[in-house]
Parts: C-alpha cells; structure tokens; sequence
C-alpha cells in the first residue's frame, strides 16, 4: 500500500467501539502480492434488499470508501451482475484510471450467466479464455491478479485448471487459485500450477470444511471463506446464518462483551481461525461497510473463541 493510501485510511470509530481499519486484523500473502485480511467481496453491489437495481452512487460511494478504509483486496466475478449493474463496471468506475497502488482485485471464471441472466454452472475449458478476457475488459486491467477456477461438484478439474495455468504463463493471470472444492480437487490443483488461494463457503454454523481450512494452513494457502456472515436462504442468499436460539443467544452474549453486533463477531471468529485467513464481506451499504470493516480490530478472547467453537455445526 502506498503512502499516500495510508493518509487516506482514517480510523472511524463505530458503534462497536472499534477502529475500523482494513489492516487491524494484519496481512497475508497471495503469492508476491501482500493484502489485509480484511476485504471486501463484491457480489452485493449489483441489486439492493428487494431484488431491484442497487443505488449506483451509492455502491460506488461504498467502493472508495473501502479503499479509505484500507480495503486493499477486493473479490468480484463478471457474472455479478443484475439487468443493469455489473459488478466489475462499477469497480472500474469506482476505483479505476488508475487503480490505487497495492489494490488486489481477484476474480473467479467457470460459472456464467448469459444476457438473460441465465446460469451456466461450468464453462467448458475452451471457454475460459473467453470468460478471463471479459473479465480483463470490465475491469479494464491488462492482466488478473488473482483468478479463481470455481468448480461445480466433485470432478476431475485439470483441464480447466490447465487452461488457466496456461493463461498465466501468457501473462494475462499473476495467480491462480480454486473455488468451492474438495480436498482432493485442491491435490490436483497443485500438481498443475502454484495455488495462491481456496475461495470456499464457511461460517460459525458452516464448519464442514475445518480440515481444509487446516490444510490450507499448512500449505501456505489462503483460505478464503464466502457466505461468512449469511447463509443460503432466500433470493440471493441472503437469509441469516442461523444456527438456533441458544447458539445465536451465545453469539450474542459475546457481541454484548465487545460492544459489537452479532455479524461483527461472526467476521472476528473467521480471522481468528488463522493468520492465513481473509474475510471478503459484502455491503452495499456504507455503514454496514464501516461495521465490518470495524470487525478487524475485534479482539476475541480465548474464552470467546472457545465459547464460539464449541458451537461449530
């Protein structure tokens, strides 16, 4: 991060009583690129609540002030996109011509939508040159710095993975990493080409993929957790990640103790999983961004972790 992003990356201090800034929480590496843990996942920026299209000003408002923040990874797709906003357009708009010096935009290819909003839930590999050159003209980068192969079940993914391996040899990818896999798709991954990054679901009441995480560790993988603070209900995923009364009554009572809301300490938990990993939260409302970005500087207790834990589903 340059100098002149570290002026700009005021403290706020929230409802919360924490500062909400990106790098409270530290730093990670994907491969040579160095980001804050905390980041931001652009997925919401396309629609509001009721379905409709998002306040253009407003999300972009919400981009830059996630660079103020310190906000220095940003996670999007060219298939985030509604009737009539584009994920990737908006980042573009928001933050490009130039982009800020040390801003890491990681991407993922393999799903897709066609211009009826339709989905395609795996590109053929003959296809994925195509979805990471639309990537690139959205963005309107000359390469990717990060790009997720997102898999759809439990196949063989060399291929595919092969073609982007391919891509980054060409230098339009400086990195690759996978989506939404199984450890032994990770296994075959490596045998092909360096993995920066595991982009997965995983939450407090989502634990099914705690080895992997572990792994990940292990290997100097990131691991990057979706879904960290909602579940799958409803439109767009949208619904919250509940885990039952008496679970959301202890996750509550911890929220109590650091003046905080339950999302935050959902956030909290997730970094305290590891150093290897990032959040990528979601808003497309300035103050929920301020909130969460805010969830970085929580700092859970080993009482509060254990708490926590034990409610693992």
């Amino acid at each position: 991060m340059s100098d002149a992003r570290d002026e700009t990356a005021d403290t706020v201090t929230t409802s919360a009583g924490s500062e909400a800034v990106a790098g409270a929480a530290g730093t990670w590496r994907l491969g040579d690129l160095t980001v804050n843990r905390m980041g931001f996942g652009a997925m919401r920026l396309t629609a509001a609540a009721d379905g409709g299209p998002s306040d253009r000003a407003r999300v972009i408002e919400v981009l830059r002030r996630a660079v103020e923040l310190g906000v220095d990874h940003i996670d999007t797709a060219s298939f985030y996109f509604s009737p009539l906003r584009s994920a990737n357009e908006l980042i573009n708009t928001a933050l490009g011509g130039p982009y800020p010096e040390g801003l890491v935009i990681t991407t993922k290819v393999g799903p897709g939508k066609n211009a009826s909003g339709e989905w395609t839930p795996a590109a053929r590999p003959d296809q994925l040159r195509g979805q990471v050159e639309e990537n690139l003209r959205q963005l309107g980068r000359d390469h990717l710095d990060v790009v997720n192969l997102r898999v759809h079940g439990p196949d063989a993914l060399a291929e595919r993975f092969g073609v982007l391996a391919e891509l980054r040899a060409a230098g339009l990818i400086r990195h690759l990493g996978v989506s939404n896999v199984r450890p032994h798709q990770l296994t075959e991954a490596l045998t092909i080409a360096p993995v920066v990054c595991v982009q997965n679901r995983y939450s407090l009441g989502d634990r099914l993929d705690d080895e992997l995480l572990a792994e990940c560790g292990r290997r100097g993988i990131a691991f990057v957790p979706f879904f960290a603070i909602v579940g799958t209900a409803g439109p767009g995923g949208t619904g919250p990640a509940a885990m039952g009364p008496a679970a959301e009554d202890v996750i509550a009572e911890v929220a109590r103790a650091h003046d905080a809301t339950p999302a935050q300490i959902r956030l909290a938990w997730t970094l305290h999983r590891g150093p290897h990993v990032l959040a990528i939260p979601g808003t497309g409302d300035p103050a929920h961004l301020t909130e969460n970005v805010a969830a970085a500087a929580i700092p859970l207790t080993p009482e509060d972790r254990t708490k926590l834990d034990a409610l693992g589903g």
